[in-house]
């Protein structure tokens, strides 16, 4: 997953605004770090994006930034 795809899936999945909040302020447990923090540390943004979606429950079928297609609008 490249940024610019981890970056489209938070706007996708959360909107604009509460995926800024979501990735600035929101503290992954398996990352121990935020989202922001994380990619910037280095973390691959396919495993921030995982560890963001098992946080806030994303469905499995929603989590396409990690190898499943686009779902249609």
């Amino acid at each position: 997953m490249r940024l610019s795809e981890f970056r489209q899936a938070i706007k996708d999945e959360f909107g604009d605004g509460y995926g800024r909040v979501l990735t600035r302020d929101l503290v992954l447990p398996s990352l121990g770090h935020t989202a922001e923090q994380a990619i910037a540390a280095g973390v691959p943004a396919r495993d921030v994006w995982l560890a963001l979606c098992a946080e806030t429950d994303v469905p499995e079928s929603r989590r396409y930034g990690a190898g499943l297609p686009r779902p249609p609008k």
